[in-house]
């Protein structure tokens, strides 16, 4: 019966229908076995076959795979698994030109001649097989099948201007991935495919491709061994490959394999070079397109009559030559130098005695060096399998457990998966094998579920690093020229077609960071296509938001929430502020006009309400001459000036001009003309960043913390800065000027020339130590001398009544009261002292009594001693020798020593910081208080540590003393105050 079966070469170039063709004829027999290339494209196939007939009559039989149900009919394998004397109604052999092939040549040169169906054969292949199939194959029927689609050159071109649904083939796994990553950043990714890779994983690759996910794909030369796949135009990045031995180039027969993927079915295809590939010659141009190649001439041959008598008779027997012209000896493959490294080893000499022990380790070597290590380490691995299979029969479960376990784990990067994939590949290999371990099922199972995980992790790897999900889906949204779907949440993240692709902030669009180069324009285009109705929604929803949304920044700029959405800019009037609106250009002149008109209602309403006292002085049309002039001054100072400034100015006013100016709210002070409203937080901040946009100035100052008395004065900082902050410089600190006027007010009664101390009010509107007191009396013009005294404790004032009339005297000695003659009138015509307004000084807000009193720090009142006046007398101390003291008894107060207290005395200095006041004659003084030829003073000079002051002169002025200030009972600084003054 074999003797009538028809043996047949389907031959031709790619895209043929030769694969389809031997389906179809397979599956018209009871039975049937067809051999493929690759096994990728096995499982392609076995899938087609079991959509057909189901896959309890389809058999899958790979070196790593072997699915054989029980009433299997119909056998796909790989040209190297296909079993022999399986007695098939039709045998087929695909790409059979690969009877050429260095490497696998033999095998399939093998097939060629030994195998065949009972009722049907068939090899297909190229064309340049016709010769070597009629010489070596009796009666044999040629078919020739001409492609159904036109393919063409078209030249080089860069991967940027690459077209959609290209294959792209290196010849190298760090060149695919390079090309890869490159595609990911311009395109969008690409699919990877190639032949190391498992069909679970290079299936999960190609339907990112098929899908149109990506739209490119890139490769190695696995794809021309028959995958079919939607390819328009195939790019060779390089010209030549390494073959296991050494670089060539690729023969043009191997160009055109690979090139023939491209257009299938009835699809017209196109090929050329990419990268750093050279030009494809005009003449290998055209015999790819005409499919015109050089015949083959000979095939690679290895003896299949094996000799198991030892070792060296199966190497002698592999090693044979072939008895015919067209045939050559096979180079030597792995498991030939396998099989001899393995012949070296005593053990293994040992144990390979006998055919069957030798047939058992040919098996062995067999085994394919998946993970690509030395021929040592694999000759290695196969010597302790031998062994194994040898001593035991299979093996040991414990020995494959481990082996396996170890493998399986799923972290790692790509380069770690795929080595792991490699060496599960060994074991599922083994585990295939019949009879080779215990439990089959068991292995098998286990074997592929490990390679299964590592697949789904390859893929997810590989997809993560090469694909761009999101620059992928709106290329292809925008290719349709659909409308895209965007969406911005509460947080301002806008997504486009469910992708992440970057913020918007108020009308403003901030690309995600992470895009770059093309991918980032293709963000751009998507993203603002995507967002034009949003803008018009957020600026309608904008211009019908309250004023309470929106503020202003210290440096100038407009915020709607926690957004940005302008800022400002100087105008023709400092009080009339220009409005800049960030828009981006994409969101159209409509958005941008009804976003800065918003914001110029709401800057315009913000300066009204604050300025309000100034605005009105500024509309005021009654005000005329000197006081309208005065007035014009004001509003260009933003409600603060320097008394310095404007004391000509101040001096021209009449009181009726006056009068009309302190109606609005202006404040004529001693150091200071205010407007006392305008110092508070908010007009404060407004008022910083007008001036500073007035001055142009790139950085605006900063409004101290509402609710300080002082703030640091920074060295470097302008004092004009302090005057529009409301604030004065006063040497290590800058006071508020309403504070420091309050402060003039209380040193207008004390004697400036003799000296005072500060006393508890001072300190209390200050909010600070005395130290600190005495460092801004001497930035405001002041003279500080300081001195120690005796501390008078509370429980020393308590005297029996008949000492009242002398303490009376001590007191009345050393209270510090200044006689009213020596106290100067300090107004603006004195030479040298700080002028004020001839009208009595406004009474302090009420308001900020209590304010004055929360600033001050606590060192700034001394505690009151909380001792009862009927206190007993102490407990004398028991009189002890005067070098000798009791353990645990108290020292005697002579042996403590006093007591001390620091004061300070504070003496006018004029305007000039070196003027010192003299009244001995021109005599000058020395430092630290001691002074030659003094005479006495109203308060008594420091003497030294501890030293009384002698009282001075007196003086009379006819104006009667001022009434002393009330403290309020309901201050809660009331009692700490009250100390401090009975004290004194």
């Amino acid at each position: 019966m074999a003797g009538h079966a028809r043996v047949a070469a389907i031959l031709g170039p790619t895209n043929t229908g030769k694969t389809h063709y031997a389906i179809d004829r397979m599956l018209g027999y009871r039975t049937g076995m067809i051999g493929l290339p690759l096994r990728l494209l096995a499982r392609e196939v076995y899938d087609k076959i079991v959509a057909a007939r189901g896959p309890s009559v389809v058999a899958l039989v790979t070196g790593e795979e072997r699915i054989v149900p029980p009433r299997a009919q119909y056998w796909v394998c790989t040209v190297e698994a296909m079993p022999e004397g399986m007695g098939c109604d039709f045998v087929g052999i695909d790409e059979i030109q690969l009877c050429a092939d260095p490497e696998r040549g033999h095998v399939f040169t093998d097939r060629l001649l030994r195998m065949r169906g009972l009722h049907e054969t068939l090899f297909m292949g190229s064309d340049t097989m016709r010769g070597p199939i009629s010489g070596l194959v009796d009666g044999v029927e040629f078919v020739r099948r001409e492609r159904m689609s036109q393919l063409s050159y078209t030249g080089s071109k860069k991967i940027s201007r690459l077209q959609p649904r290209t294959a792209i083939v290196g010849f190298s796994v760090e060149n695919v991935y390079a090309i890869a990553e490159l595609l990911r950043r311009q395109k969008g990714g690409a699919a990877v495919v190639m032949g190391a890779l498992s069909p679970r994983t290079r299936n999960a690759q190609v339907d990112l491709y098929q899908n149109g996910e990506v739209d490119f794909l890139v490769a190695t030369d696995a794809i021309g061994m028959g995958l079919n796949l939607d390819i328009n135009h195939v790019a060779f990045s390089s010209l030549t490959k390494f073959d296991g031995r050494r670089m060539r180039p690729l023969m043009p027969n191997e160009l055109a394999q690979i090139a023939g993927r491209a257009g299938r079915g009835m699809s017209h295809g196109t090929f050329g070079v990419t990268g750093e590939a050279g030009p494809i010659s005009e003449e290998v141009a055209e015999a790819i397109t005409n499919h015109r190649f050089t015949p083959l001439k000979k095939l690679n041959w290895r003896s299949a009559d094996l000799r198991f008598g030892s070792i060296d008779t199966l190497v002698a027997s592999l090693e044979a030559s072939p008895n015919d012209d067209r045939l050559v000896k096979a180079r030597e493959a792995d498991d030939l130098q396998a099989l001899k490294a393995l012949g070296t080893v005593a053990e293994v000499q040992a144990r390979a005695s006998d055919p069957k022990s030798v047939q058992l380790l040919w098996d062995v070597c067999r085994i394919p060096d998946f993970r690509g290590i030395s021929h040592s380490e694999h000759a290695g691995l196969l010597e302790v399998i031998y062994g194994h299979l040898h001593q035991r029969g299979a093996i040991p479960d414990d020995f494959l457990g481990r082996q396996v376990n170890r493998i399986d784990r799923t972290d790692g990067d790509i380069d770690t998966l795929s080595k792991r994939l490699a060496y599960i590949r060994t074991w599922t290999y083994v585990a295939q094998r019949k009879a080779w371990v215990h439990d089959e099922s068991h292995w098998r199972g286990l074997t592929r579920a490990v390679e299964d995980r590592l697949s789904d992790a390859l893929h997810e790897r590989l997809t993560q690093r090469f694909v761009d999900r999101r620059t992928s889906v709106l290329l292809r949204r925008l290719k349709q020229k659909e409308a895209l779907l965007a969406e911005v949440n509460d947080k301002g993240e806008v997504t486009v077609e469910g992708e992440f692709v970057g913020r918007l902030e108020g009308f403003r669009f901030r690309q995600d960071k992470d895009a770059t180069g093309q991918e980032a324009k293709t963000l751009k285009t998507a993203s603002l296509q995507a967002l034009a109705p949003h803008f018009h929604l957020r600026a309608d929803r904008f211009y019908n938001a309250p004023d309470t949304e929106m503020d202003f920044t210290e440096q100038g700029g407009l915020m709607w929430g926690e957004q940005a959405v302008g800022k400002l800019a100087a105008g023709d009037d400092p009080l009339k502020p220009r409005v800049v609106a960030f828009v981006d250009e994409e969101a159209g002149p409509d958005v941008a006009q009804k976003v800065q008109r918003r914001l110029q209602h709401f800057i315009d309403r913000k300066i009204a309400a604050l300025f309000e006292p100034l605005v009105n002085l500024q509309k005021d049309e009654t005000l005329n001459g000197l006081a309208r002039g005065f007035a014009f001054r004001m509003v260009e100072a933003m409600g603060i000036l320097p008394r310095a400034d404007v004391a000509d100015d101040v001096k021209a006013l009449d009181q009726d001009a006056r009068g009309m100016l302190r109606k609005h709210g202006i404040r004529f002070g001693q150091f200071t003309v205010f407007m006392p409203l305008l110092l508070k937080p908010a007009p404060t901040r407004l008022r910083l960043v007008l001036w500073s946009l007035a001055k142009n100035l790139d950085i605006f100052p900063e409004a101290p913390p509402p609710g300080l008395v002082t703030v640091p004065n920074t060295p470097g900082t302008p004092a004009e800065h302090h005057t529009v902050s409301g604030y004065r410089a006063a040497g290590d600190r800058a006071i508020r000027i309403d504070m420091l006027e309050r402060l003039a007010d209380l040193l207008r009664a004390q004697d400036s020339r003799g000296g005072f101390e500060a006393n508890p009010d001072m300190l209390s509107i200050t909010g600070l130590t005395l130290e600190q007191f005495a460092d801004l009396m001497g930035g405001l013009g002041y003279k500080a001398e300081k001195g120690e005294r005796e501390k008078v404790r509370a429980v020393d004032a308590v005297v029996p009544e008949a000492d009242a009339a002398t303490a009376t005297e001590q007191d009345a000695a050393t209270d510090g009261a200044v006689p009213v003659e020596d106290t100067p009138v300090m107004d603006a015509g004195q030479e040298g002292v700080p002028g004020t307004d001839a009208a009595p000084a406004a009474a302090p807000d009420a308001a900020d009594i209590p304010e004055a009193a929360a600033e001050m720090p606590d060192d700034a009142v001394a505690p009151v001693a909380d001792t009862p006046t009927d206190a007993p007398a102490e407990t004398p101390v028991p009189t002890n020798s005067e070098t000798e003291i009791d353990p645990g008894a108290a020292p005697d107060a002579a042996l403590a020593g006093p007591e001390t207290e620091v004061f300070y005395i504070f003496t006018w200095r004029g305007n000039r910081a070196d003027r010192q006041p003299r009244r001995d004659g021109g005599k000058g003084r020395r430092e630290g208080g001691k002074a030659q030829g003094d005479r006495p003073r109203g308060k008594g000079k420091p003497k030294g540590k501890g030293q009384p002051r002698d009282a001075g002169a007196k003086s009379f002025q006819s104006r009667p003393p001022k009434k002393e200030k009330q403290i309020d009972p309901d201050n809660p600084f009331a009692a700490a105050l009250m100390g401090l003054k009975n004290k004194d």
